[in-house]
């Protein structure tokens, strides 16, 4: 599936925009790093469903591209030879201080080159391709720098998720940031996973977490509904949720063996 053929066509990321204020602002800001958060929580279910699903062996190694604060890395780095990078130099700092173990600097998702062929198990990318300006180039180099049975773990938002129509789409989680700069629908996403050589293993959603949906009722006792399956999700380590129940959709590819 081609992405913009010219220039002029080639969405530009605002490189301005990513400093300490975009973690004080954006999704973290409604998502506290704090301990039982919902942030808290799915850090954990993904370093749960990174540990089944990348390939078994002695010498597991995981690349987290634009590894933001780092607490993915933090819970992973005694499972895997962790490597990390993000565009921001605030987020690498905060990610070595918490993920000592790991190697990480600063660099962007099109600078993947230094990587050498089939070197990482894993490869992962939370929040990442939608702020790429060819994000297609990224999921073609990561192919490149899997192993044969490496897994590319991926969440990236859904603009067409079932419940986004009781929203303002100009407004709500997915559309007020700018930073989103190539939202696509997820046969989108799927189509470039597999063009580039990739099997789909597993195709799934993180629940309807971006309330109010409905008016009247609090902010609160919505999110324990709607919720609700995302949090049986997480609760039992599953991936169960369609593509359609969610902000975001997740996707497992994995790199076939030869």
């Amino acid at each position: 599936m081609d992405e913009p053929g010219s220039p002029a066509e080639t969405p530009r990321a605002p490189l301005h925009l990513y400093n300490e204020d975009f973690f004080r602002t954006k999704n973290y800001a409604g998502n506290p790093f704090r301990r039982f958060s919902t942030y808290w929580f799915s850090r954990r279910y993904y370093a749960a469903l990174l540990r089944r699903y990348a390939p078994p062996g002695a010498d597991r190694s995981l690349l987290d591209a634009g590894c933001g604060m780092g607490h993915l890395l933090e819970l992973l780095q005694d499972d895997f030879r962790c490597t990390g990078y993000d565009v921001m130099d605030y987020a690498v700092e905060q990610t070595r201080l918490i993920a000592p173990r790991a190697d990480v600097f600063v660099a962007s998702g099109d600078e993947q080159g230094r990587f050498a062929d089939d070197e990482f198990s894993a490869v992962v990318g939370l929040g990442l391709v939608e702020h790429l300006e060819r994000p297609a180039d990224f999921i073609r180099d990561t192919y490149r720098i899997l192993r044969p049975g490496g897994i590319f773990f991926f969440l990236t938002p859904n603009p067409e998720y079932g419940l986004r129509r009781r929203k303002d789409p100009t407004r709500d989680v997915i559309g007020e940031d700018p930073t989103h700069i190539n939202l696509k629908p997820p046969r989108e996403w799927l189509g470039i996973c597999r063009e580039n050589g990739f099997v789909i293993e597993r195709q799934f959603a993180d629940g309807w977490w971006d309330v109010p949906y409905v008016p009247l009722l609090p902010k609160s006792l919505q999110l324990a509904i709607f919720g609700l399956p995302a949090a049986l999700q997480v609760l039992t380590r599953g991936s169960f949720l369609p593509v359609g129940w969610g902000v975001c959709l997740l996707v497992m590819a994995r790199k076939p063996i030869r």
